[in-house]
Formats: structure tokens, C-alpha cells, sequence
């Protein structure tokens, strides 16, 4: 955890020294639990799309892709992975307001170096990331709290499956 830390801060200063060439771009740390208590700890890099969809007075649809270290532990278990996920993300308020709430969800992939951990059999070792969640970006800092679920959609058995609960908090530029 303290190795995961010193990057994100590393990376957040370089980024933040280098800030107007990276718009739209964010550093975000997670730490989440597991069925049967596995600890997630995740490091993403996030790059906000440049289009919005169904704009009006309400709000407006957009997101981000995100990719993503994850470290899944428990006990001596543990299971790395990258992730590349894009999310939709509904976004309350405009761009003036300092707080937006949002809500998102999305589909991507991941590939992690084991598929057990903790009696679980995930069978293969590209797995599905999906995702949805409640967040809100509050000036340059994003919160969120998503509920996260990784198998392999049946492309071989078992099919263990993996569901994460994550708090996520992200600086962004």
C-alpha cells in the first residue's frame, strides 16, 4: 500500500507541475473490499471524453476511460491486474457549478496475473470489468463509490466471479 501511495503522489505532482498539457486527465487511488474480505487497492490514470451527449439545463452525458493497476490481497493471496475501462458518466449541474454529482457505469476489460485467490476460481486471466456508481467532482478533486464485478461472462468454467465494493478519490486536471 505505502508503494501505491508514493506513485499516486509522485505522479499527482509531476501531472500537476505539467497541468495545461494534460486537460481532461486525472490520478485516482481506490481501496475497496471483496466478498470473503480480499482488500482491492487501484491506481488509474483517467482522460475525460471530449463530447457531451443530451445537454440541458439538468446536466449532461459524458465519462472517461480509465486505466488502471489493481492489487486484490488476502492473507498470502494476491492477484494483480491492469484494467481499461470506458465509463458513462450523467453529470449533474454545469461546469460552473463547484460540485456535480454524477452517477456512471461501464464495461471494460482486464487482465490479471493469477485467477485464484481466496477459494475462488476466476478460470481465466482476461476477465469483464463492470462497474456502476455514485460520485461527485467537487472543483478539482472526484469522490466516488462504485460497485465493481469481474469474471470472464462464461467464456470458460468455473466462473467464480469476483464483486468489489471501491471508494474512489481522484485529483483532476
Amino acid at each position: 500500500m505505502k508503494k501505491i501511495i508514493l506513485i499516486w503522489v509522485g505522479l499527482m505532482l509531476f501531472y500537476g507541475s505539467a497541468s495545461a498539457e494534460f486537460d481532461g486527465f486525472g490520478l485516482s487511488l481506490g481501496y475497496g473490499v471483496g466478498k470473503k474480505d480480499i482488500d482491492i487497492y487501484r491506481l488509474g490514470l483517467k482522460k475525460d471524453y471530449t463530447s457531451r451527449w443530451f445537454e440541458n439545463e439538468t446536466g449532461y452525458l459524458s465519462g472517461f476511460f480509465e486505466l488502471s493497476y489493481n492489487r486484490w490481497e488476502h492473507g498470502g493471496d494476491e492477484v494483480n491486474g491492469l484494467a481499461l475501462s470506458p465509463v458513462f458518466a450523467y453529470y449533474f449541474g454545469t461546469d460552473a457549478d463547484f460540485v456535480r454529482p454524477y452517477i456512471a457505469g461501464g464495461i471494460g476489460a482486464a487482465f490479471i496475473d493469477d485467477y485464484r485467490i481466496h477459494n475462488r476460481n476466476l478460470s481465466t486471466h482476461f476477465q469483464f470489468e463492470d462497474r456502476i456508481g455514485v460520485g461527485a467532482r467537487i472543483g478539482i478533486f472526484d469522490m466516488n463509490m462504485s460497485y465493481f464485478h469481474y469474471s470472464n461472462a462464461g467464456l470458460k468454467s468455473p466462473n467464480d466471479g469476483i464483486d468489489i465494493w471501491l471508494f474512489t478519490g481522484a485529483i483532476q486536471f
